[in-house]
């Protein structure tokens, strides 16, 4: 009998697990999240661990994703009564049962679409009320990286209680890869889900008008101007300094969120006419070249950060009845970039900043929209009836007389 086996069974579907602990920002570039149990001391194993990290040059989001994953882990440890380094494989087995089935601690507003649903207008899906397969799999990650680290430093068990994946031959997976060959499909690690394969949602033009529509300001514009120029990130776009504009060039210089090397990625000059427009609306505001762009449209004035803009799109959707994300330009920018002939995949990839060829290549699949627009326009051509081509006379009369008695010229055989 195997140890999982042998352990009692819990039955997680009615496991409370206790939403205690956090994960605070400290403002101190050495360490700039750390994790704190329920009764508000420090963990002191996870944040060496998310110290390791930083030196590892990871960034401070980073470091948040991480903290995250393992204030969860450490919260059903607690629920279950088990201490970090007596867990085991069954432990984790039962955490990811119960991420399956377990609700997110998230606020629903009133009147807002079901979760799971999915838009009619965009045919995006809303949030789901459990946590995805990406999620739990990214959590499983995050777990055994974290026991490896304890592991290395002698302070945590002997095993690692999260299952590796697959080896072959005994080596790493992929461990001699020639970057020459393309990767062949395996057996997934233990405990991990399958994530279902999702095409990149983009706007359709008419779609996306609607929504340039629905901004409230020239800022707001102009943020969607070059997101959809530029194809950038939205961390990268709302990252630009006041240095980083050049209208003679029509470029922007970006701060690449993998590499972190500045790239100066070329926008659209509609772009850089709503900046105009945006940048006479504060002229008020002395602003120097480390200045951020972009900054909230009140007193006192203050950069405009992710969630500010996210909360715009909101309320434009909520009018709509849509969707979108910011990511769905960047998305956007990329289909009309690869759908350009005169524009390679290559170029579509360091405008992007993808590492791999291989995860620009999603752009070169049809997108819904443009294959329901096709498929229409097919099938509304194949129910006129094609005109039926008079038949043609017979031999032997002359062509004035059957001009004559006809209205036509006739057929001459």
């Amino acid at each position: 009998m195997s140890a999982v086996a042998a352990e009692s069974v819990r039955d997680v579907s009615v496991l409370v697990v206790p939403r205690v602990g956090a994960v605070v920002e400290t403002g101190d570039p050495v360490l700039p999240y750390r994790l704190i149990d329920g009764a508000g001391e420090e963990v002191a194993v996870v944040n060496a661990f998310l110290r390791n990290m930083r030196a590892c040059d990871c960034s401070p989001l980073s470091l948040r994703s991480y903290g995250m994953d393992l204030l969860r882990w450490w919260r059903f440890l607690a629920a279950v009564d088990v201490r970090w380094h007596r867990a085991q494989l069954v432990e984790v087995r039962d955490f990811v049962l119960w991420m399956q089935q377990a609700r997110k601690p998230t606020k629903r507003r009133p009147g807002s679409p079901a979760p799971g649903s999915v838009n009619p207008t965009t045919g995006k899906r809303y949030p789901s009320a459990g946590y995805a397969p990406r999620t739990i799999n990214h959590a499983l990650s995050v777990i055994r990286e974290f026991y490896e680290f304890q592991i290395d430093e002698g302070a945590g068990p002997v095993r690692n209680p999260v299952p590796a994946a697959r080896r072959v031959d005994g080596d790493r997976l992929y461990a001699h890869h020639n970057p020459m060959d393309p990767f062949h499909p395996h057996r997934r690690a233990p405990l991990r889900q399958k994530e279902p394969k999702q095409a990149p949602r983009s706007l359709p033009d008419t779609l996306f008008n609607d929504l340039f529509t629905a901004m409230p300001s020239n800022r707001d514009r102009a943020i969607l101007a070059f997101a959809v120029s530029s194809g950038v990130r939205p961390s990268e776009l709302l990252g630009v300094t006041q240095a980083r504009i050049n209208p003679g060039d029509q470029t922007i210089g970006v701060i690449r969120k993998g590499s972190r090397a500045l790239q100066w990625v070329p926008a659209s000059a509609d772009a850089f006419v709503w900046l105009r427009l945006y940048q006479q609306e504060l002229h008020d505001l002395r602003l120097g070249a480390n200045a951020g762009l972009w900054w909230t449209r009140r007193r006192p004035y203050r950069p405009l950060t992710y969630h500010a803009m996210r909360a715009v799109l909101v309320r434009a959707n909520a009018v709509l009845g849509t969707n979108w994300t910011l990511h769905d330009l960047r998305h956007t920018a990329a289909y009309r970039m690869a759908e350009d002939p005169k524009v390679s995949l290559t170029d579509v990839q360091w405008v992007l900043g993808h590492a791999q060829l291989t995860t620009t290549q999603i752009y070169l699949e049809a997108r819904p929209d443009a294959v329901i627009e096709r498929m229409r326009t097919h099938h509304a051509a194949a129910a006129v009836p094609h005109p039926v081509p008079p038949a043609p006379s017979a031999g032997g009369y002359r062509p004035e007389v059957l001009t004559a008695l006809l209205g036509r010229p006739a057929d001459v055989h």
